[in-house]
């Protein structure tokens, strides 16, 4: 079971995170971004994974997310409302929270993993903050302009007589009825939760010359039938990564018919062995 902890942002925000111990001698660690609507339980299965692995991972319910969202707003009415400070606050929550990582783990190698919002968050936190993180792996991404983030219904391909409106999640049933079902999760668009003018703050580029101050290893992991970007938008942005930034190690991995939640798909054991297999090249093991 992990450790829950809290600590206060720069509002006045209590953030709930999650402790989770690696099996064993600890290699490094794993911060965990959550996407929008939603919170980091519903990441049982790969925070499982990485701490097989030998990783401890610390994951946060996000500003106005989750346990957050429910303290912060008094009760489920309002989640994914992020509240004063808006989205620039939700992204110096989580920069908080790597300075709480830091001063526990000083020694160890720190990973940056981020999905959907999450990796919105995590490409605005790496422009900020090059030389933070050992390596980046960024799940359901896109490049954020507004050519390649889709902000129509991401549900319009399957939409119909049947649909249930979370089909571009993933193609596993299974996944919509636990969504539907879950107390901590909203379904409510991002353009609504977040309102129009923080909506426009989700778009950036990855910013020039990064690997100057880190040539940090990155992973961008996508289903090919992803609606936010899929495949063409998240190549593009390992183009900007190597062209733009200077990294020279930018890994792109697509699955085929996966959609949004590759960690929730019917290949997900093999996103999950991609993904420790990618961990095992770029993290040292401990003797």
């Amino acid at each position: 079971m992990p450790t829950t902890s809290e600590f206060t942002d720069a509002h006045g925000v209590t953030i709930v995170y999650d402790v989770h111990a690696a099996d064993g001698e600890p290699r490094g660690i794993v911060q965990l971004l959550h996407g929008v609507g939603e919170h980091a339980g519903r990441y049982g299965a790969v925070i499982d994974a990485l701490t097989r692995d030998g990783f401890i991972v610390y994951a946060d319910d996000h500003r106005g997310h989750g346990r957050t969202g429910l303290r912060q707003h008094g009760g489920p009415e309002k989640l994914g409302r992020l509240g004063t400070g808006g989205l620039h606050a939700a992204k110096e929550a989580v920069w908080q929270l790597t300075g709480i990582i830091r001063t526990e783990h000083p020694d160890l190698p720190l990973v940056l993993l981020g999905h959907s919002w999450g990796s919105f968050l995590a490409q605005m936190l790496v422009n900020d903050h090059p030389d933070a993180w050992d390596a980046v792996i960024l799940t359901g991404s896109a490049r954020r302009t507004p050519r390649d983030l889709n902000a129509a219904p991401l549900n319009a391909r399957w939409e119909g007589a049947e649909a249930t409106g979370y089909e571009w999640l993933s193609r596993d049933p299974a996944v919509w009825s636990a969504f539907d079902d879950d107390p901590l999760t909203t379904n409510v668009p991002l353009l609504k939760l977040f309102g129009p003018i923080e909506a426009l703050k989700l778009y950036g580029r990855p910013k020039k010359d990064l690997a100057a101050r880190r040539d940090v290893p990155l992973l961008l992991m996508v289903g090919r039938d992803d609606p936010v970007g899929g495949a063409h938008s998240v190549h593009k942005l390992a183009d900007d990564y190597r062209q733009r930034s200077g990294y020279t190690d930018v890994t792109t991995l697509v699955y085929p018919d996966a959609r949004h939640e590759i960690f929730n798909e019917l290949q997900q054991q093999q996103v999950r062995a991609d993904l420790t297999a990618w961990l095992d090249k770029h993290i040292a093991r401990r003797d």
